[in-house]
């Protein structure tokens, strides 16, 4: 079945004025009002905001590098955690209005209120979860909202249930949404293959800020080599092959050492992944450096990132950070990241789920020191070139303008 937004809602119905005061005084949510000028902007991005991790990096990314744009974001986020605290954005521009469940859509009234009194534009989800409250709105309120799509929620974790539930949410919601942002040319093939609009369904890479580069002229007499692994560390992730391909490397590459940088998405899964560092004894190989504030400066200390993903990723942010670093990346042909890694350019590309390839790559990185220096700056190129935040900004604020001139005309 092919999903595409329906007709916009004509003139006839209500208007939304944007500063929540309609022309007789009163106050109230009714439906939005098309402006003439969309040169400047206010936009509500509906985020979970439980993790810090590589989609939560996007928004805050969005949250700085928009306002440069003339695009002034606000965050709502639909689930206590982390978000508010580690964002670094200024408080007032992040609200927390927690949904009780999956399926609670009795906040929609407070983040009506919150359109009309701060004439928001647009709306921006970033889950299925804030998916299904975007599109409930917009038919309230006529609103047009788009959809970033971070990963495939069909097969985002290793829990069959959820996902079938997160997908029929997402493709409930979608049947209204103005226009879809995926983080990857393979996400927007599969989101075309499943029936939504081609010309609805835009490709805008992920994008983080330039770093100082490592220093690679120091490191060239250097026989120790350390890589690391940057994740919310969960069974997707795939760390138990590395740690199978880290053993069988121990033996050619004595001096190697591993850092896993991240914390855990439960305790019982960090459990099993020490006992397994414990089964092959590479209690003195493997440290855990658990969760950072400061991502960059911790990999600034490593060699090569190793990514060893086994499914679900979009466009991983830590790969970015990498590059933006001068860092090669060892990663698996996963969804985006063969789009950003060339093998044998930026790094290595290795089979998911093989521990024998990924221990090959990890040795092709780790074999020459001349070699990995002009990865490394092919690294920094690549990522100047592509993937910086500034073009991740222009490219959406690009967007953004033009959903709300297309809603202009339709309402016209």
């Amino acid at each position: 079945m092919v999903f595409f937004a329906p007709p916009y809602i004509k003139s006839s119905a209500p208007t939304f004025y944007p500063h929540g005061s309609q022309p007789d005084g009163s106050t109230g949510i009714v439906l939005w009002k098309p402006e003439s000028d969309v040169s400047s902007l206010r936009v509500l991005h509906l985020i979970n905001g439980e993790h810090f991790a590589g989609a939560e990096r996007v928004q805050q990314l969005l949250g700085k590098r928009l306002p440069e744009q003339q695009i002034d974001c606000h965050f709502v986020c639909l689930k206590n955690g982390r978000f508010p605290e580690l964002c670094g954005l200024k408080s007032d521009d992040v609200t927390t209005l927690p949904m009780k469940s999956r399926f609670d859509t009795s906040i929609v009234h407070s983040i009506q209120k919150l359109l009309a009194s701060s004439a928001f534009d647009l709306l921006h989800a970033h889950t299925p979860r804030s998916a299904m409250i975007a599109s409930t709105i917009s038919r309230k309120a006529g609103i047009p909202w788009v959809f970033h799509v971070h990963s495939p929620t069909a097969r985002d974790s290793t829990r069959a249930l959820i996902n079938r539930l997160n997908d029929c949410i997402e493709r409930w919601a979608l049947r209204n949404c103005d226009h879809m942002i995926t983080v990857s040319k393979s996400l927007r093939r599969e989101m075309v293959r499943r029936g939504y609009s081609r010309m609805k369904t835009t490709c805008i890479p992920n994008g983080v800020p330039i770093h100082p580069p490592i220093d690679t002229l120091g490191r060239r007499e250097e026989k120790a080599w350390r890589i690391g692994m940057t994740a919310l560390v969960r069974p997707r992730k795939g760390i138990e092959i590395l740690l199978h391909s880290l053993a069988r490397i121990l033996p050619v590459r004595p001096h190697l050492s591993l850092d896993v940088i991240g914390s855990f998405e439960t305790a019982e899964y960090e459990k099993t992944v020490r006992g397994l560092v414990m089964d092959l004894q590479l209690e003195k190989q493997v440290r855990f450096v658990g969760f950072t504030k400061d991502v960059p400066a911790a990999m600034a200390q490593l060699d090569a990132l190793v990514l060893p993903s086994l499914f679900g990723e979009g466009m991983p942010m830590v790969v970015l950070e990498a590059l933006a670093q001068g860092i090669p990346v060892v990663a698996t042909e996963v969804e985006g990241t063969p789009e950003v890694i060339r093998h044998s350019r930026e790094g290595f590309l290795a089979k998911p789920g093989d521990a024998q390839s990924l221990a090959e790559c990890i040795l092709e990185i780790t074999a020459d020191r001349d070699r990995w220096t002009k990865l490394s700056q092919q690294a920094l190129a690549r990522h100047r070139e592509k993937y910086t935040d500034t073009i991740l900004a222009q490219r959406t604020a690009d967007l953004y303008r033009r959903v709300c001139n297309e809603r202009n005309d339709k309402a016209c």
